[in-house]
């Protein structure tokens, strides 16, 4: 068999067999250690709250809340980070002016911002959506700019050489040696403003399922609690997937997508 026909089967077989294999070592635990289900529920009763959470209209409008809490916020991160990338990568003498500040940023505690977001546009999307770009910025930014000075001096030596503009040679020659590197950046951005969105709500928010999560946390329903975390999850993948999805429909070309596909054993 063909190692691109392997790549293509591997999910549908392994990752069911290990979810199989994870609950059924969750089950044994439980029941085996006899664990206080308020403290570890058994895997039957996080399976009925989920369905019992789905069949809930609530369910739906908070999910609607977050998710467009973390697109938005994931969306201004990739047009501010590929923004920015782009400027502090042509221009190295403001890159190097700027990168105190950049680091500062980054290495403030985000939970910290939460609080300052609140008091100052309350406890609606708005601050949700300053923390997920806020974390979701730095890795897009930095892969940018990583992505602008990996053209080689020889490329541009030749678009210079037939003649080609500015906006010639970053459209045909940066832009498409920056683009896999941008969207190295959007996978992690993806799952940091998922992270970011959730934390907002989790803190200080009124609405969304980080806030339906706490509120099930503060009844002391575990199965509940562990039923909105897997649905958070759940959420989290299929946007992490549609960003893979979006490389592999804007590179095809590049090694990330079809090298190890391509390859025969």
């Amino acid at each position: 068999m063909s190692k691109s026909r392997l790549m293509k089967l591997l999910p549908w077989i392994a990752t069911p067999l290990l979810l199989i294999v994870i609950i059924v070592a969750w089950h044994v635990i439980v029941t085996v250690g006899e664990v206080n289900p308020f403290i570890f529920p058994p895997p039957l009763d996080v399976g009925q709250s989920m369905v019992e959470i789905l069949g809930e209209a609530r369910t739906w409008e908070a999910t609607r809340v977050t998710v467009i809490e973390i697109l938005v916020g994931f969306i201004l991160a990739v047009a501010s980070g590929l923004l920015v990338g782009v400027v502090l990568g042509k221009l190295p003498w403001m890159e190097i002016s700027l990168r105190p500040i950049i680091i500062i940023t980054q290495v403030a505690p985000k939970v910290a911002f939460v609080p300052l977001f609140i008091i100052w546009f309350g406890f609606g999307m708005t601050s949700k959506i300053l923390l997920a770009v806020i974390l979701a910025f730095f890795p897009i930014m930095l892969n940018v700019l990583l992505g602008v000075r990996s053209v080689e001096q020889g490329q541009r030596e030749v678009m210079q050489s037939l003649n080609a503009t500015r906006l010639q040679t970053f459209g045909q020659l940066e832009m498409r040696s920056l683009m896999p590197y941008l969207f190295a950046g959007m996978e992690v951005g993806i799952v940091l403003a998922t992270t970011g969105a959730i934390v907002g709500e989790y803190l200080g928010g009124n609405a969304g399922l980080g806030f339906m999560l706490v509120s099930a946390m503060n009844s002391l329903d575990a199965a509940r609690t562990f039923a909105f975390i897997l649905l958070l999850s759940v959420i989290g993948l299929i946007l992490f997937l549609i960003v893979n999805e979006l490389k592999r429909f804007f590179i095809p070309w590049h090694e990330s997508v079809y090298g190890l596909q391509n390859r025969e054993v």
